[in-house]
């Protein structure tokens, strides 16, 4: 059993499904992908990820806005909480900092990441975060705002051990996506082989990002499998221990969400 850690459900392609996103998770589920986190990146999203989860009982939900998406408008602390308190809303997030395509919004994007942090505080609810050449900022702003009060995941990690074992440090878990199936990114690869499989979690964050051999398509839930495939390959373990193991953490990460 798996559980797709991270994924866009709103935004992934249902022609093959006819539309239909049950028949979508079906196909995930049949190969064994037990549990979905749906993830909002704006305001426009949060209604509908919060909506899709509501559906499932075995869909769950992540509410924030996107570092990216800062600049345009980020909530305010009490709309966040008001979004964070509904059914089946177990994380904050997607939130962090973004400076590889974004270095003009940085004071947005700070102060948005804060405000997310205190809202998980509050709620007790755990962090998903999205870094990307944004290490000194992302690592200073965990430990100055407390975020380890909440703990939570840097999700689809493409920075080096060093971030890692930092934010690991704090309490947080590490996500791995589809890139670790690219033959170019060593630095996943090294990452991905020494993080303690009990702080290890996997995802697709489909639709982007597909793993080989769907590189170049759209990324589906179901593609988390050869995610996991991939990773236990590469660290030397048991396919089945992985992903076990990675749906313990999830498990004990995301405690809102009813185990099946």
């Amino acid at each position: 059993m798996l559980i797709d850690s991270h994924c866009h459900l709103d935004r992934i392609d249902l022609a093959p499904y006819q539309g239909d996103l049950s028949a979508a998770l079906q196909q995930a589920s049949n190969r064994g992908v037990a549990g979905f986190l749906a993830i909002a990146v704006d305001k426009d999203n949060i209604n509908t990820v919060v909506e899709i989860a509501q559906l499932y009982d075995n869909v769950w939900a992540s509410v924030g806005v996107h570092p990216l998406s800062a600049a345009e408008g980020s909530l305010s602390v009490e709309e966040l909480i008001s979004h964070a308190s509904q059914e089946k809303v177990v994380a904050i997030g997607e939130t962090g900092l973004d400076y590889y395509y974004d270095q003009h919004s940085q004071a947005e994007q700070l102060k948005s990441f804060a405000d997310h942090i205190a809202v998980a505080k509050q709620l007790n609810k755990p962090l998903v975060i999205h870094t990307r050449q944004a290490k000194a900022d992302t690592l200073t702003l965990l430990r100055s705002e407390g975020a380890e009060q909440a703990g939570g995941v840097l999700h689809c990690f493409t920075e080096d051990w060093d971030m890692a074992k930092q934010a690991m440090d704090l309490g947080f878990y590490i996500s791995i996506s589809g890139i670790v199936t690219f033959k170019k990114a060593t630095n996943v690869h090294e990452v991905a082989k020494q993080v303690p499989l009990d702080r290890l979690l996997v995802e697709t964050d489909s639709p982007y990002l597909a793993p080989v051999p769907y590189r170049g398509k759209t990324n589906e839930p179901q593609y988390v499998v050869e995610v996991a495939k991939c990773l236990a390959e590469l660290r030397g373990e048991s396919f089945d221990v992985l992903a076990q193991q990675t749906t313990e953490n999830f498990f004990r990460l995301f405690a809102g969400a009813r185990r099946l």
